[in-house]
């Protein structure tokens, strides 16, 4: 009897040890820690399984820690409005796999006021590292007809005032002229619920080289 109950025991802890990771909570929060301020997002798993994925993995890696908001899409007749765009901006070592696009007509989450969503090129399969925080509605990002939008996949739940500082920053250049003059650091991207789930992928960009004045002295 004692051999059985020990047999069960072992069961019981190969069983456990072979447990398939926890999945995201329905909300997943993130606090972006940047120059001017934290801000909050609560992020749609449930709706967008696959968007946050892909920016959790940018999180619990670090990969956005360093980076920037690097763009500031002001509206002509309202410039109180538009959104800011960060990310990796084309840091290649920063970047992981592509994923699917998912479309707001798919999730139903809108472009609403405080909406965080997926910047892309022209291409559906192209959202990777970047993203952007609208400052007002805007409905012109959601899927319609022909029309795939953006992939929004959470709101901001505190820091629109620091959101907004972005925004008014002065700007130049490319993209239309939308470049800030100064990005704005973003200093870290912090998982506040959930469980940290690393890709594992190499992150070349913290890998020193001989060139690397630390490795000289």
């Amino acid at each position: 009897m004692r051999f059985l109950h020990a047999l069960l025991a072992v069961a019981a802890l190969a069983s456990a040890g072979s447990a398939a990771p926890p999945r995201e909570p329905a909300i997943v929060r993130v606090r972006l820690e940047t120059a001017y301020g934290p801000v909050v997002l609560a992020l749609d798993a449930r709706h967008a399984p696959r968007t946050v994925a892909n920016f959790m993995g940018y999180v619990d890696d670090g990969r956005f820690d360093g980076m920037t908001f690097y763009r500031s899409a002001r509206n002509r007749q309202a410039p109180t409005y538009g959104f800011v765009q960060g990310g990796i901006r084309t840091d290649a070592r920063r970047i992981l796999p592509p994923f699917p696009l998912e479309t707001t007509a798919m999730t139903g989450i809108k472009h609403t006021d405080g909406t965080i969503s997926m910047a892309r090129r022209a291409d559906a399969g192209s959202a990777g590292g970047n993203f952007f925080i609208t400052i007002g509605a805007m409905p012109s990002m959601d899927a319609k007809g022909s029309y795939q939008g953006y992939a929004a996949f959470g709101h901001v739940v505190s820091g629109m005032p620091v959101l907004k500082r972005i925004l008014a920053q002065p700007t130049g250049g490319g993209m239309g002229g939308q470049l800030l003059l100064r990005p704005v650091k973003l200093v870290r991207a912090v998982r506040l619920t959930g469980t940290p789930r690393p890709t594992g992928i190499v992150k070349p960009w913290l890998v020193k080289t001989q060139a690397d004045p630390a490795r000289r002295k």
